[in-house]
């Protein structure tokens, strides 16, 4: 699944495109995707303006100038195409064409139309519009935690929420409601950077660490951002360019592999936490 910094790549491609642009001949060709469409969605949209292209944990919101907000999930191979364009290379193909396209618009800005489509093979997506008033209190939104490039983010932050806890670090770090939009991908990249053990309980992580730790998952985050996302299998920025972080990662998919600190330590391991493969090395990551 997109991780938080594939979906702002998604979303800086899309703001200069929908940004104060017009929405028309709005197109929604099935009725579903992971859920329904709201009702009379395509109607709804057609003829708004977006007025911003924002995103909270791994959501797209987009305030439209009727006073609703375009929220959008993309799963695990939902996409934004412009113009039709092909976004990036994968390593299994998923078609953004014919059937696997599931709504389609023209988006009208400065005299100049784009035609943007968003395809989902799995849908597995979805899509929502909610009042702009009712956003922060909707089921999708209201329990999530702070995000991890916002102010809101601190060691401070992670001490109370991890008091008491014996869950492992690596699980309780997925908790969307501890923090917004972290995901595995990262969280094992950030562990490894801060060298804390992934088996290690979130309530027995002391204040040092963790102050290394948010360090490392805001480098990690924005390492990834300006790489332009990880585009692991079924992911492409809506750019269509390919992110390249992937191939810089330190432990993460590098399953026997040497560590990248010291060749001279123990080969990557990989376990299962939560259902997630986890990958890191025994040597660095020490309980």
């Amino acid at each position: 699944m997109p991780e938080l910094p594939e979906v702002e790549t998604v979303r800086r491609g899309l703001e200069p495109v929908l940004t104060g642009a017009r929405l028309e001949g709005v197109r929604q060709n099935r009725p579903d995707l992971r859920f329904p469409f709201p009702e009379r969605f395509a109607a709804r949209l057609d003829g708004t303006t977006v007025l911003s292209v924002r995103r909270r944990a791994k959501y797209l919101l987009m305030p439209l100038s009727t006073g609703e907000t375009w929220v959008t999930h993309l799963g695990m191979t939902g996409r934004f195409t412009l113009d039709g364009g092909q976004l990036g290379e994968f390593e299994t193909p998923a078609p953004i064409a014919g059937p696997h396209e599931h709504l389609s618009l023209s988006a009208r800005r400065d005299g100049t139309a784009t035609r943007v489509g968003y395809a989902d093979a799995r849908r597995f997506g979805f899509m929502g519009l909610i009042p702009d008033a009712a956003v922060e209190t909707h089921p999708w939104f209201a329990g999530l935690g702070p995000e991890p490039l916002g102010n809101g983010f601190s060691a401070a932050h992670l001490t109370e929420a991890f008091r008491g806890k014996a869950q492992n670090i690596k699980v309780s770090l997925l908790d969307q409601r501890l923090v917004a939009g972290l995901g595995n991908i990262y969280v094992c990249e950030a562990l490894w950077r801060a060298r804390i053990s992934p088996t290690l309980a979130a309530g027995k992580v002391s204040r040092p660490r963790l102050e290394a730790l948010t360090v490392a998952i805001r480098d990690v985050l924005g390492e990834a951002i300006i790489a332009g996302g990880s585009t692991l299998r079924d992911f492409a920025n809506a750019e269509g360019g390919q992110g390249y972080f992937q191939h810089s990662f330190d432990v993460y998919g590098r399953e026997g592999e040497p560590c990248r600190a010291d060749p001279t330590h123990p080969v990557i391991r990989r376990l299962v936490q939560g259902g997630r493969s986890t990958f890191y090395c025994p040597a660095c990551q020490r309980r």
